[in-house]
């Protein structure tokens, strides 16, 4: 069943590591079966919406996804991203 990735970024602290982090992050989770499908900040926002970047990933199923972000290539992008960026991120079923 078809998962989704979503990162919102709370705070960017340095953005020569979020630009390591992205070199590396693409490839790894391309690689692994996700379809990135948004890569934005928000076009608008309601109620306690915030104004922070958001990655929306697809991925055939949660166990894809998951391996996907504990794959070495992805460990690899998160060590280059160290302390680069404060982010939330969770994976979701698309039946909910």
């Amino acid at each position: 069943m078809t998962a989704y990735w979503i990162s919102t970024y709370v705070e960017v602290t340095d953005d020569a590591k979020l630009q390591a982090y992205a070199a590396l992050a693409l490839p790894a989770l391309t690689g692994a079966g996700g379809t990135f499908l948004a890569r934005s900040l928000p076009s608008a926002v309601f109620e306690a919406g915030q104004e922070t970047r958001t990655v929306l990933i697809e991925f055939p199923s949660v166990e894809a996804a998951v391996a996907a972000h504990d794959s070495a290539a992805y460990q690899e992008a998160l060590a280059a991203l160290g302390d680069g960026a404060v982010r939330d991120i969770r994976i979701v079923d698309a039946a909910g």
